[in-house]
């Protein structure tokens, strides 16, 4: 199966209408990606076809339940699932933020080849920037703990926002640990095509 083909059934299986030229800007990505892995070694997955299902379709299977117009990508790597997410939903504006200046430059990079209008990069740590604004959403995937996530990230969240935290398998102990001042709102498992792993996202909000 090709790249493309592989993306429009994943697309399709996960129920998600992309905007008309979504899918050539997600393979362009996903080529942009490879050639500068080659390089800068922003992702242990290598392999193009593996690439459209571990993190393109890894970062899509989020977009149906992320209904906002400003989100922050904390820890954001090689731009997942920031890119994705701006790329399927063009009127969200997303902003990158990424401490290794070699992703960072990647991603500033993405964002003028790939004509991202709706992309804002940060080279920093999401802890000590002083942002200008506060985000509807603050996602992040695989990002160590929730206890960590909360105390890194929850100063960027608006008082009626969310974080969003993209995990594997359902994390029973990181979740019975929430500070006080936090809750789980939702945890929505995901199935993402082309992965057997378990994924899940977790909505938390302000206790």
């Amino acid at each position: 199966m090709s790249l493309e083909a592989a993306l429009a059934d994943g697309a399709s299986q996960l129920g998600i209408d992309l905007p008309p030229d979504a899918r050539s800007r997600l393979l362009d990505y996903l080529a942009l990606l490879h050639k500068w892995n080659r390089i800068y070694n922003l992702t242990a997955v290598r392999e193009p076809s593996r690439m459209v299902s571990h993190h393109l379709l890894d970062s899509l299977a989020v977009v149906p339940h992320i209904a906002a117009e400003t989100v922050l990508d904390v820890g954001s790597g090689p731009g997942v699932p920031g890119i994705p997410l701006a790329l399927a939903r063009p009127r969200c504006h997303v902003t990158l933020i990424e401490s290794s200046q070699k992703k960072a430059a990647f991603l500033q990079q993405a964002k003028l080849e790939l004509r991202l209008d709706n992309v804002s990069v940060v080279c920093g740590r999401a802890e000590s920037w002083e942002a200008s604004r506060h985000f509807e959403i603050v996602i992040s995937r695989a990002f160590s703990d929730l206890g960590h996530f909360i105390a890194v990230a929850a100063r960027h969240v608006a008082a009626a926002g969310r974080l969003a935290a993209m995990k594997g398998a359902y994390p029973q102990a990181e979740v019975a640990r929430l500070p006080r001042n936090w809750r789980l709102l939702q945890a929505i498992p995901l199935a993402v095509p082309g992965l057997r792993a378990r994924r899940h996202l977790l909505l938390l909000g302000r206790a």
